[in-house]
């Protein structure tokens, strides 16, 4: 479990206030938090249908992705990048998380009904490149076009 404790600091680094948030999350029936974005990192959403097959790319080619969140209807899979990315993004169809917004972080290594890891923050501050994001974004989309055309 020091993994874990390692990840909620790295997490709980950003908060306003990073003792009391850590306290009040390590205590918080849901096991979640709500953190501000765009300090340690940004998150970039994409639609489910997208998100996985992107995930399962990413996870093929590097040693260690970056964290990744997917949400309680599996419907939106959000990828942990370094900051300033969603400022700069342009792809159409993804929402971006970035300096003003906040987002539902489930605490690591536990459980939840709603938001959770399908990749863990290892509290080393790995994240996942953009570039690299983005070109195993446009393989996933390749696959599943080839998956419709068959």
């Amino acid at each position: 479990m020091a993994g874990a404790k390692t990840a909620v600091e790295w997490l709980a680094s950003v908060a306003p206030d990073p003792e009391a948030c850590r306290w009040d999350w390590e205590r918080n029936p849901h096991g979640v938090a709500l953190l501000p974005a765009g300090k340690a990192w940004d998150v970039l959403v994409l639609p489910g249908q997208l998100g996985y097959p992107t995930r399962d790319v990413l996870t093929r080619v590097l040693d260690q992705a970056g964290p990744v969140l997917a949400d309680f209807g599996d419907s939106r899979v959000g990828f942990f990048v370094p900051p300033g990315t969603a400022s700069r993004w342009l792809g159409t169809g993804i929402r971006t998380a970035g300096h003003g917004t906040w987002i539902v972080v489930p605490y690591p290594g536990r459980s939840t009904r709603g938001v959770r890891w399908l990749v863990s923050p290892d509290g080393s501050g790995t994240l996942t490149d953009p570039a690299l994001l983005e070109l195993a974004m446009h393989e996933a989309a390749a696959g599943l076009a080839a998956d419709d055309d068959g």
